[in-house]
């Protein structure tokens, strides 16, 4: 295959994985060695084995962050305080994406960020849905309520008021009836505090504008 073909099969394409090359096509035998050497050449960008994007100034797409990370870990899906900065519901900027899965916990680090994925019991792979993020592009992402309680349930301590209390949330960004039913259907005592004391910030009375 000759670059100019990969770039036509592949160049609308955010990230894409070796077996994408082959279908429809003959069998080459020599394609492993040539996606490695784009990759030293700096043409490609290798994010794991058989997974790899365009680099610049070849793209045409940057692949979101959120998109890698479904592809490095297929089953997984964003959690944690990448999707509550999604959402909207805590002010900082996250640079690492964090997902939760069913394999075993580990960090990629890769040519376009760092990715960290955590291992979750089946029971809690719930409340996180297919979301658009712009451009053409999906991936599977928690709820901003479903984010926080995967959280409260990787962190230790992450009941605790005042850690709860030092992610700055945006209450206007959850639903304290959404949070505590979800926090009830798993059966966790540590989620249902945690949800409690959300509804509990949430309930208290903000001040009234001062009119100058």
């Amino acid at each position: 295959m000759r670059f100019s073909e990969l770039l036509q099969a592949v160049e609308d394409e955010p990230v894409f994985e070796t077996g994408f090359l082959v279908v429809g096509r003959p069998p080459e035998p020599g394609l492993p060695a040539q996606l490695s050497r784009w990759c030293a050449s700096g043409r490609l960008l290798r994010l794991r084995r058989g997974l790899f994007a365009l680099a610049p100034p070849y793209r045409k797409v940057i692949p979101h962050p959120f998109l890698v990370a479904n592809r490095l870990v297929p089953g997984s899906y964003v959690s944690g305080l990448s999707a509550l900065a999604f959402g909207h519901a805590i002010p900082e900027f996250v640079p690492e994406v964090t997902s939760v899965g069913a394999g075993r916990a580990h960090v990629r680090r890769t040519p376009i960020g760092r990715y960290s994925f955590r291992n979750l019991a089946p029971a809690l792979r719930r409340g996180y849905t297919l979301r658009r993020l712009g451009g053409g592009q999906r991936a599977f992402v928690a709820s901003p309520e479903k984010a926080l309680l995967d959280l409260v349930h990787l962190q230790p301590g992450g009941d605790d008021p005042d850690w709860i209390d030092a992610l700055r949330l945006n209450a206007e960004a959850l639903s304290p009836d959404l949070l505590e039913e979800a926090a009830a259907a798993t059966g966790r005592p540590k989620l249902r505090r945690a949800a409690a004391h959300v509804r509990g910030m949430s309930d208290v009375p903000r001040p009234a504008c001062e009119v100058l």
